[in-house]
């Protein structure tokens, strides 16, 4: 019965989203009072245990996503993004143009957000290929698949940081992290492919404008890369050397992410200096309709764990025909179902992280390297499928100048191949890493 609950809970996220158009935040809190009522929880004890919900989460990493919301800022509005993506198209983009694009929107993608990678770099797009005499639509596919795989497998995106706060992993987004570039690469390869062989056959029509992106003095090189590798840098060495309390410490995700913001400010950002205040408020919005979407998200995993459903889940995912890899497929269909549905990459880790997080310990899911897979399983689940209700769907097809049927017979497919890669990479990840 509680299982029925949970799923008639799952059922109301994507009506409600898709075919009344709610806010997700509406959603989850439908959700959150369904299965509270339905499981018999007290109408007072079950606002108590979302608002703690609610809290405990964004007390994890509320400043993570807010400090990563304020450096992607800080690289789009100085042109650090348009240098770093400068440098690797004059290493490579002359061999292997199409990859290139792709390497260039994973690694943007870490602190900006996909949407507007996508408007920035696409503007390269053309002068790469004029420079290469490849087909623009190979590297618009390139470039959307490169920003939209680190989007959902990387911190400190924020759907990846909150599937691992609510799976209790947030402690090690070094390793989530260092795991997600892993995955990213066989991914990579696929979608490089798929866009070189699905590029040449499409004719692009005039593309979206995009003048109101003013030209800037690109900085130089080495004014960017502190503020984008010092955060990574820090968070691997904090994963790996726990045992060392200052690596413990830098390490720390919000420490790391704060140390890179004043880099951005500082060696980025000085000649602008009288526009810091008003780029910290940019971030603090972009972030904030992610936050509430996070933070119920932690109210619905809250109210998971108020009705008991770990002994109920635990029971059908331990019976003899049961293992973690069950459960890591199981994971990989639900973002993936949730995502297709809604739309959101974001919600799609967030709901299917707080639907599995009661019952991971349970199911031998114990260690950070066994957890990041999880998250990274996730992760690939919720980039099946981008189509017309994700915003990023129209953002790639409107900048690109790719007719519809164009975007879904090349795009969309893209992103299911995508996934289902990321999945057999998780998979054989746990045989190697955890399953041994």
């Amino acid at each position: 019965m509680l299982f029925a609950l949970i799923g008639l809970a799952i059922l109301l996220i994507i009506v409600v989203t898709v075919f009344l158009n709610w806010h997700p935040a509406w959603a989850l809190l439908l959700a959150c009072a369904l299965v509270g009522w339905g499981s018999g929880q007290e109408l007072t004890g079950l606002m108590a245990t979302i608002g703690q919900g609610f809290g405990s989460l964004l007390g994890k990493i509320g400043l993570v996503i807010i400090l990563g919301a304020i450096l992607g800022v800080i690289l789009e509005k100085t042109g650090g993004a348009v240098t770093l993506a400068d440098a690797l198209i004059s290493a490579l983009g002359k061999r292997f143009p199409a990859l290139t694009m792709a390497c260039v929107g994973a690694i943007v993608s870490i602190p900006v957000f996909c949407d507007s990678g996508f408007i920035i770099l696409s503007r390269l797009n053309k002068r790469l290929s004029d420079r290469a005499k490849i087909a623009p639509a190979s590297l618009y596919l390139s470039l959307a698949a490169g920003l939209y795989l680190t989007h959902n497998l990387v911190p400190p995106t924020p759907g990846p940081v909150t599937a691992a706060a609510n799976l209790g992993v947030e402690g090690s987004l070094g390793t989530i992290m260092l795991l997600g570039l892993v995955v990213s690469v066989p991914i990579l390869i696929v979608a490089w492919l798929w866009s070189r062989s699905q590029g040449e056959g499409i004719q692009l029509k005039e593309q979206a404008e995009i003048s109101d992106l003013e030209e800037i003095n690109t900085p130089a090189l080495w004014r960017v890369l502190p503020s984008l590798l010092v955060p990574i840098v820090l968070l691997a060495l904090g994963s790996i050397w726990k045992g060392n309390p200052i690596w413990q410490l830098l390490g720390q995700a919000p420490i790391a992410l704060l140390i890179g913001v004043l880099f951005g400010f500082i060696l980025l950002a000085w000649p602008q200096r009288q526009q810091w205040t008003t780029w910290t408020t940019t971030g603090i919005q972009l972030a904030g309709p992610i936050l509430v979407i996070t933070g119920l998200g932690g109210s619905f995993g809250a109210i998971l764990v108020a009705s008991e459903v770990e002994a109920v889940i635990k029971e059908i995912f331990t019976s003899s025909t049961a293992s973690p890899l069950v459960l890591l497929v199981s994971a990989f269909f639900m973002a993936a179902v949730l995502k297709t549905a809604q739309g959101s990459s974001t919600s799609a880790l967030v709901v299917g992280s707080a639907v599995l997080a009661p019952l991971v310990v349970s199911l031998g899911f114990d260690q950070p390297i066994e957890l990041a897979i999880l998250v990274a399983t996730l992760g690939s689940g919720a980039m099946a499928v981008s189509h017309a209700n994700d915003s990023y769907f129209w953002v790639v097809s409107q900048f690109s100048g790719l007719e519809l049927r164009d975007a879904y017979r090349s795009y969309s497919l893209m992103t299911l191949f995508m996934g289902l890669t990321g999945l057999v990479a998780c998979l054989i990840a746990w045989l190697l890493l955890a399953g041994a």
